[in-house]
């Protein structure tokens, strides 16, 4: 079971500013356990949205919309995508992930599991997905 912590957004990382040696030592610590424990799959922080851009999509007409997006609260900072054997497993690990913003502030994180193929049914197009994936773990 995969699944990805998602790091909100906040007005100082849509800002740019970065994360102090502290919170980078502890984020660094816990993806060396995640590592070590053989469930970090990847991981990364987010520049800010004013680097990003969004398609919008209207019929057939596909439009670039560029940032930076207004509503903060919605934006992701970063990710760790991880995998675990369970949904209990992946709460344990994901209670030790350091406060994104840093020790004793409010803040929070989101989980969500992914989808496997095996979630969806039969069918030529999970095929095809699946000798994709399969190519795609050769090259790695």
């Amino acid at each position: 079971m995969r699944f990805m912590i998602i790091v909100k957004a906040t007005q100082d990382s849509e800002a740019g500013v970065m994360p102090d040696e502290k919170l980078l030592a502890s984020m660094a610590k816990f993806h060396e356990e995640l590592a070590e424990a053989g469930m970090l799959l990847d991981g990364s922080g987010l520049k800010p949205s004013s680097n990003g851009w969004r398609i919008q999509y209207s019929g057939e007409k596909r439009s670039v919309i560029d940032g930076p997006f207004a509503e903060t609260k919605e934006l992701i900072a970063g990710y760790t995508l991880i995998q675990a054997n369970s949904k209990a497993e992946a709460i344990e690990w994901t209670l030790r992930f350091p406060n994104p913003v840093g020790d004793g502030a409010d803040a929070e994180i989101e989980v969500r599991q992914l989808f496997e193929l095996d979630d969806f049914g039969d069918s030529e197009v999970i095929e095809c997905f699946r000798t994709l994936e399969e190519a795609e773990a050769r090259t790695v």
